[in-house]
């Protein structure tokens, strides 16, 4: 069972370019999923078109920006075909309109892990999250009801309230001479999935934002995280292509571990801190540069760029930084005018894998 929410406020993501960082409005993301006629034939939550895939419901362990990235590219002319079939114009996303499609998908929890509410109830109890919060009232435990908890709408919140709390619930656990009850993200995602669906709380809201503020790197640091999270225990390796309920569960089991006392958060803190190391890791690839350079050959992309008087651009001096927003973005720019050059040619439309496509963002950023 998954159940997705939309998305009341706004979630930035942030594609990495060398002259500075492009924001991606989960807002206007929606709105231009609406404007450019995606939703004719995609629908989100069950809103929207038949023809192709709910894509709030498209959900996979390992789907990640950068399987979005090839899979869109693989079925662009089926794409472009079914629009003129429509009559509608294919759309020529521009960086920050593609980064404010990543967003809005983001906001409704495509890139999340499929959460069960069964499972979530047993893992509730098992927990023992059960002895100290009621659901709709407060039990002997004295922890606020459920029905209190903000966090139910927000993944944000939600990762504030574990780790600000943490101390109180540790000296619970000890009361009741209980191990910490460490959390996987799955079962955070199971638990959520069961509590936002109860009958007292299935009128909550989703509210989903990040601070837009450039203040996270600066928290990150004066807050003490960065003394110890660099080198091998850097988060933008530890937490890639991890989802906001795997870092709240992480944050969680992280606390329990930690000798001194936690640097306390607001929930606006969070926003700005988790903003900052979301951003930096979940768009931040893995490949690598030299099998993307046999990708680029192996797929004659150097039969038009580079080559002199061919109109397709020459990769290598892009001003910006690849990532797979980027590459979403150019396939919506030239990709249409791409397959017109393809077809007079004769030449098949060239598809990647989700690897193959990751160690081609790898090469080009290393030209």
């Amino acid at each position: 069972m998954f159940v997705v929410r939309m998305a009341a406020g706004a979630l930035v993501v942030w594609s990495a370019v060398a002259a500075g960082i492009v924001p991606g409005d989960a807002r206007r993301g929606e709105r231009l999923f609406q404007s450019e006629g995606c939703v004719r034939c995609h629908s989100v939550n069950g809103q929207g078109g038949a023809a192709a895939p709910d894509l709030a419901k498209r959900v996979d362990r390992d789907f990640t920006p950068t399987v979005m990235a090839s899979l869109m590219w693989n079925h662009a002319p089926d794409m472009w075909a079914a629009m003129r079939k429509r009559g509608l114009p294919v759309p020529a996303l521009t960086g920050e309109q593609s980064a404010d499609l990543f967003a809005y998908f983001v906001s409704a929890r495509y890139f999340e892990k499929r959460g069960d509410a069964g499972r979530g109830k047993e893992v509730f109890a098992a927990k023992h999250c059960a002895d100290c919060h009621g659901i709709s009232s407060a039990n002997a435990g004295g922890g606020p009801p459920v029905v209190k908890w903000e966090s139910l709408a927000d993944p944000v919140a939600l990762a504030q309230q574990m780790w600000s709390h943490g101390g109180q619930m540790k000296q619970a656990f000890q009361g009741k001479k209980l191990a910490w009850a460490q959390l996987s993200g799955q079962e955070l995602a199971d638990i959520l999935v069961y509590l936002q669906n109860l009958p007292e709380t299935r009128q909550l809201k989703e509210n989903f934002q990040f601070s837009q503020a450039d203040s996270g790197e600066k928290l990150f640091a004066s807050k003490g995280c960065a003394g110890c999270h660099t080198g091998a225990n850097a988060l933008e390796t530890k937490l890639r292509n991890q989802t906001l309920t795997d870092i709240a569960a992480g944050m969680w089991n992280h606390e329990a571990k930690m000798k001194s006392p936690p640097p306390a958060l607001s929930q606006e803190e969070m926003r700005g801190i988790l903003g900052y190391i979301w951003a930096r890791q979940y768009f931040r690839g893995e490949g690598d540069a030299g099998r993307g350079k046999r990708v680029f050959a192996q797929k004659s992309c150097g039969s038009c760029h580079g080559q002199p008087g061919n109109p397709a651009p020459n990769l290598a001096k892009g001003k910006d930084a690849y990532s797979s927003i980027t590459i979403v973005a150019s396939l919506w720019q030239h990709g249409p005018r791409m397959l017109e050059t393809m077809e007079r040619r004769k030449a098949a439309w060239q598809r990647f894998t989700t690897q193959q496509m990751a160690d081609l963002i790898a090469y080009l950023n290393a030209l």
